[in-house]
């Protein structure tokens, strides 16, 4: 029996704890930034998007995990080189989310505590940057984690199609914002969608690499 696909290899167990620690950063990301405020009084408006966080006092959360995101992202070489090449690739999407911030017409609210926004032009390298993170995470879950080298197990069966239906939804809803962002953000916008819609990217991609992390349906001996 090959070795390399137990449970006690260290390498084996490297690439479940990344996996897995990406999967709970991205769980966690949302969440955090919608209760810490509320519980601790820090701000009662909910953002307009999860990076006008940026500009809060949860912004060096925000920006903490999506560094840890890179971090690890970077650590993560995958089974072969096409998981090398989408892992760096995501690396660097998602530190250029961070080093170019969304920008925010109304700084006023007491909720910033940064009061200079960004320009136009740097909030959309932001989300051109935020998309490309997400379409990258999206590949690797449709087309990344479906592989076996062998006869699939039942479990493997099932994960494969919980990877698939997060790479889908992750898809739908990059798509969902951009449509709203160029038609219908006057009319919307004070119901958030792009919030949820990013919650909802956040949560199926969280998913995806629990379940690669063997956190959710992991195969019995």
């Amino acid at each position: 029996m090959n070795t390399t696909n137990q449970p006690t290899d260290p390498l084996l167990i490297s690439f479940l704890a990344i996996r897995k620690t990406i999967g709970a950063l991205g769980l966690l990301l949302p969440i955090v930034l919608l209760l810490v405020p509320l519980i601790f009084n820090l701000c009662p408006e909910r953002q307009a998007s999860i990076s006008d966080y940026y500009y809060t006092k949860m912004g060096s959360y925000f920006t903490g995990t999506l560094c840890a995101f890179s971090l690890f992202l970077f650590s993560y070489k995958g089974y072969d080189k096409a998981d090398r090449v989408s892992s760096l690739l995501a690396c660097v999407f998602a530190l250029g989310v961070v080093f170019f911030p969304t920008s925010i017409n109304d700084l006023s609210s007491s909720c910033y505590v940064i009061t200079t926004s960004s320009s136009k032009t740097t909030s959309i390298i932001h989300y051109t940057f935020a998309a490309c993170f997400f379409v990258t995470l999206s590949y690797m879950s449709l087309f990344l984690f479906t592989k076996t080298s062998g006869e699939p197990t039942p479990r493997k069966l099932k994960r494969n199609i919980i990877y698939k239906i997060c790479g889908c939804v992750m898809l739908v809803s990059i798509v969902s914002i951009l449509v709203f962002t160029l038609f219908f953000k006057e009319a919307l916008n004070k119901y958030h969608p792009t919030f949820y819609l990013e919650t909802v990217t956040l949560l199926a991609f969280s998913l995806s690499w629990l379940t690669k992390g063997e956190a959710i349906l992991k195969d019995t001996d």
